[in-house]
């Protein structure tokens, strides 16, 4: 069963839904990495309360704040710049686009593969030119050294790495900033990894005008149907990507859910902690279980996902799990360097992790 286009993502339900003759409800989707709970209840009921609220002024009914006033203002506190140093967008998506002009005016652009496909399509937009970077495929769980990167005026990183689950140190990124004139830093995932944002590169953005660094909202909060993401970087760059872009990329209801999530930076860092515990305790608990599957092999993984390699192609093995156990696991052969052998899973509550763990053992012993 070849997986169409649409789904290569991963996450989308409804149209893998419609080709297995189901209900989006009944599939549980680990092909995507997002958090299995939240967000935080006080946040739903103000989702809710905006949603149905059509007086004028309310996010449902009014245009959004072009500007995105409160949000910024919301993540300059966060993150301890100024508003214009910040710049909220539909979607990492939407700002990897824009980045990617940058990156195609600049030159060569080098992107680490297997990698995330979107640094690639977003450079096509604009006939930007790349070349791979090669992973070593053995992931460590702690920080690490970035590879040695080859010559190019701009470099992609994704820390940490999607799909391969590595964290790259600071110290081996730091040096880096002196050898690209453009530096695009995709740290989606980083609030969700222990101690991941000790290699977080924005401490380093007041003091190199060449780096971006580009964050999402929705894997932290679940929240991935509003589309919410960030980037931090130069106030002279994010004003051109402004110019570029629709006059209202982030809706309404998006803005005021970021503010809400935003507003308190305690709560913000006591739910960094609590998605944190989970990420250590249920990706070391899932890891162990698929290690004693035969032909499955996972590597170590600092994020919420773990890659699993298998001695025989486990193509097989994802259809099997989509259309017996309904459960959605990402297709890896759509990385480049990757193949019929690999496989990503998003973690799980520990109640669908066991319910993976369950299909798993059944489709190796059948």
């Amino acid at each position: 069963m070849q997986m169409p286009p649409s789904e290569r993502h991963g996450g989308n339900l409804a149209a893998t839904a419609a080709r297995l003759g189901c209900r989006p409800s009944q599939l549980l989707d680990a092909s995507a990495s997002l958090v299995p709970f939240g967000p935080p209840c006080a946040v739903r009921g103000s989702l809710l309360k905006a949603a149905l609220g059509l007086a004028s002024g309310s996010p449902l009914r009014a245009y959004p704040d072009r500007h995105a006033t409160g949000l910024r203002a919301s993540l300059a506190q966060l993150h301890g710049v100024e508003p214009d140093w910040t710049l909220p967008g539909n979607g990492a998506a939407e700002l990897f686009t824009w980045a990617a002009r940058d990156a195609a005016a600049a030159g060569l652009s080098v992107v680490p593969q297997p990698g995330f496909a979107d640094y690639p399509r977003a450079l096509a937009c604009w006939g930007g030119a790349w070349r791979s970077l090669p992973l070593t495929l053995q992931a460590s769980s702690g920080p690490q050294p970035f590879p040695v990167a080859p010559a190019g005026a701009v470099l992609w990183l994704t820390n940490p790495h999607n799909p391969t689950g590595a964290l790259w140190s600071l110290a081996s990124l730091e040096p880096l900033l002196q050898r690209f004139a453009l530096v695009i830093a995709d740290e989606a995932f980083l609030p969700l990894v222990p101690g991941g944002e000790a290699q977080s590169l924005i401490p380093l953005l007041q003091a190199h005008p060449n780096l971006v660094v580009i964050r999402s909202l929705t894997k932290l909060w679940s929240i991935a149907g509003l589309r919410l993401g960030y980037a931090l970087g130069q106030p002279e760059r994010l004003a051109r990507w402004v110019r570029w872009r629709d006059p209202w990329p982030v809706n309404g209801l998006a803005l005021a859910v970021g503010e809400r999530l935003l507003a308190d930076p305690l709560a913000y860092g006591r739910w960094c902690r609590r998605v944190q515990r989970w990420t250590a305790r249920e990706g070391a608990w899932l890891s162990a279980r698929l290690e004693a599957l035969p032909g499955i092999t996972p590597l170590p993984s600092a994020a919420n996902f773990l890659l699993i390699y298998g001695d025989a192609s486990l193509v097989p093995l994802r259809e099997g799990l989509e259309c017996r156990h309904r459960i959605l696991l990402r297709d890896c052969r759509f990385f480049e360097g990757l193949g019929e052998r690999w496989l990503r899973i998003g973690v799980q509550s520990r109640r669908h992790n066991r319910r993976i763990i369950r299909a798993l053992r059944q489709e190796c012993d059948s």
